[in-house]
């Protein structure tokens, strides 16, 4: 009896021994912290250069925050001022995130009109969780408020549209759509110059557009603006739009001027009026399932990448739209002065009091926003 207790104490020791030689420890009673609270205990910036003890997790960034890739959906060429913008924000969230979190920006209107992308996105598909979008875009998907950025004469000049891009409305319409449910909201704001009038045959003034079949995106802003106008809406996606131009579908259309000459509209309608009658106002807008799954420093991220893309957009779009509009003249495009635009601004009047119906106050509002 005696030999087999000596024994067994005997194969307890030598199990012992052989655990600690491979390394193995007895399972932790108490569960280890999160990544994120390891981060937070992550040595300052200013102690980089000392050794991290083994097994700090915080000595690898990639431990913290995993890696992610956002796809992003731009309609026109990256060359054009959204396009660049949208590359700006993609380049700083690389940077800020150490590479961590990439955005795809997928340009030239692969993915599909804006309407396409918003269905998309609207969907739940999860294949596109960004998108730059038109802000009178997002009348049809909850934001109402948005509306009233596109209404025609609504800003005055540049530095109106960004005094009311830099106030507190301007985050009450980016969350607009989250609040009313669509699944989507804004991150930031930027624009892409005023957008003016482009025809297939020679105008001269407000009264040529009568009776022409202009191009729009279903929008009930613009169908009203281009019926007060004496014309013809017509809807055709913007993929199809260079076609229906060269074909005769339509007679015309609109776009800012970046746009209009990025996507060759002069080859086939080589007639731009200078009406002015919107600023393009846009946003970038995420989906709330994609939002969701980012962690709050990923969110920040995003947060302080488009605040630097805003102020990029802001810094280029008027210089960017002077030189297009002096190449454009320079390669034979017929562009038409506008010398006075108060006949233009009373023809659509009827247009904004429609559309402002139950939010007068807050347009007042914009408006008085101008400098």
């Amino acid at each position: 009896m005696m030999k087999k207790k000596v024994l067994s104490v005997m194969l307890s020791a030598a199990m012992v021994v052989t655990l600690t030689a491979c390394g193995l420890q007895a399972p932790a009673e108490t569960p280890q912290a999160p990544a994120d609270n390891a981060a937070a205990e992550a040595p300052a910036a200013d102690d980089a250069e000392a050794p991290a003890e083994s097994g700090d997790a915080a000595a690898d960034t990639s431990a913290v925050e995993p890696e992610v890739t956002l796809v992003s959906a731009e309609v026109n060429p990256l060359d054009t001022m959204v396009g660049q913008t949208g590359t700006a924000f993609a380049e700083k969230v690389a940077e800020l995130s150490g590479g961590t979190m990439k955005i795809d920006v997928q340009a030239s209107g692969v993915l599909g009109a804006e309407n396409d992308v918003l269905d998309t996105m609207l969907g739940g598909g999860g294949t596109i969780q960004i998108s730059r979008i038109s802000a009178f875009a997002l009348t049809s998907y909850g934001g109402e408020k948005s509306m009233l950025l596109s209404l025609p004469y609504t800003f005055v000049n540049r530095d109106h549209f960004w005094a009311f891009a830099d106030s507190d409305l301007a985050d009450e319409f980016l969350l607009e759509p989250h609040e009313n449910g669509s699944g989507v909201r804004g991150l930031f704001y930027g624009e892409e110059g005023f957008r003016h009038f482009f025809t297939t045959n020679a105008v001269s003034g407000m009264e040529d557009l009568a009776g022409m079949k202009l191009r729009v995106s279903n929008d009930p802003v613009m169908n009203g603006l281009v019926e007060s106008l004496g014309a013809s809406p017509t809807v055709v996606s913007f993929n199809e739009l260079y076609s229906a131009l060269q074909t005769g579908v339509v007679d015309g259309a609109e776009q800012p001027i970046a746009n209009y000459k990025s996507n060759a509209f002069p080859e086939v309608a080589p007639n731009l009026i200078l009406d002015g009658h919107t600023l393009g106002a846009i946003q970038v807008i995420i989906t709330d399932s994609a939002w969701d799954s980012l962690t709050p420093e990923q969110q920040d991220i995003l947060v302080k990448a488009g605040e630097y893309a805003s102020g990029f957009n802001r810094q280029i779009s008027e210089e960017a739209e002077n030189e297009v509009l002096e190449q454009l003249k320079a390669d034979g495009v017929n562009v038409v002065e506008v010398t006075d635009i108060t006949p233009w601004q009373e023809a659509v009047k009827g247009v904004i009091d429609e559309n402002i119906k139950g939010q007068e106050e807050l347009y007042q509002k914009i408006l008085d926003m101008a400098k």
